[in-house]
């Protein structure tokens, strides 16, 4: 009786250690799996202006909400890491004409329900911090704050250069490409000479009367710098990519924008 019990008890000791090395085993397969889809996943880092004052109106300006929840839940839904950068780093300004029931999108009534991505837009790391080496792509939102604070902000000007000199894609949208005033290629040619490029127009901007407001006029700089300038229809949807840069018109371009972007990721 003795022996048999201390077989008994044997056989048990020997199953459950086999349960527990069976469940190690499948412990580990998924830490595997948890790990490969972490280098597999593809992160962008998305650049917000800081900037809220729009030129000497004396009104508020900052990020065209829109600008930033069309592609962030579009990138976020598709399984894309996504950190946000500003020059001051923090809650970046919404431009409060973009938070009127008449601009309100799917994205923008997401994002006001969101408090979780709420959480992460008020909580932006510096800009001086980002490195090109974290991220396979960058992303600028427009509103009229990138005319003021990254037009000519060397940090911005050095990252963007960094990551095309990398070979990796620069995406903007609306105003937002006034972040290639000053870039340059490896050769100090302007970032977008000879590339096919858009942004917010002048017939947008004389549309709302702001043409005498901004410093300047982002479809004019594309030109001069050499960029192959085209729109589409005022406030309608409209894109392009060239090589590493896409680039989207207005507000209604932002998704559109995005799409291109992971399309040439992937």
């Amino acid at each position: 009786m003795k022996k048999a019990l201390i077989a008994l008890l044997s056989s048990a000791f020997l199953f459950s250690c086999g349960n527990k090395t069976k469940g190690s085993t499948v412990s580990n397969q998924e830490k595997n799996t948890k790990q490969e889809k972490r280098e597999t996943m593809k992160r962008i880092l998305f650049v917000i202006t800081s900037h809220d004052k729009l030129g000497t109106t004396g009104d508020k300006t900052g990020v065209w909400l829109e600008e930033f929840t069309g592609p962030y839940y579009f990138l976020k839904d598709k399984g894309v890491a996504i950190t946000l950068a500003s020059p001051k780093g923090g809650k970046p300004p919404i431009d409060p004409k973009s938070e009127l029931p008449d601009f309100q999108t799917s994205s923008t009534k997401r994002f006001n329900e969101d408090k979780e991505a709420q959480n992460v837009f008020s909580k932006t790391i510096k800009l001086e911090t980002a490195k090109q080496t974290d991220y396979d792509a960058v992303f600028y939102t427009g509103g009229y704050g990138p005319l003021w604070d990254l037009a000519d902000n060397e940090k911005s000007i050095a990252l963007i250069e960094a990551f095309y000199n990398s070979n990796k894609p620069v995406a903007s949208v609306c105003h937002g490409p006034a972040i290639f005033k000053n870039t340059k290629d490896l050769e100090d040619k302007p970032l977008v000479a000879g590339k096919k490029v858009t942004a917010y127009s002048n017939s947008e901007e004389a549309a709302i009367d702001f043409t005498n407001v901004v410093p300047f006029s982002v479809e004019d700089v594309l030109k001069e710098n050499g960029g192959i300038y085209s729109k589409g229809a005022d406030w309608n949807p409209y894109a392009v990519e060239d090589g590493l840069l896409v680039t989207g018109q207005n507000p209604a371009s932002s998704e559109l924008v995005a799409e291109l972007l992971l399309e040439k990721l992937n």
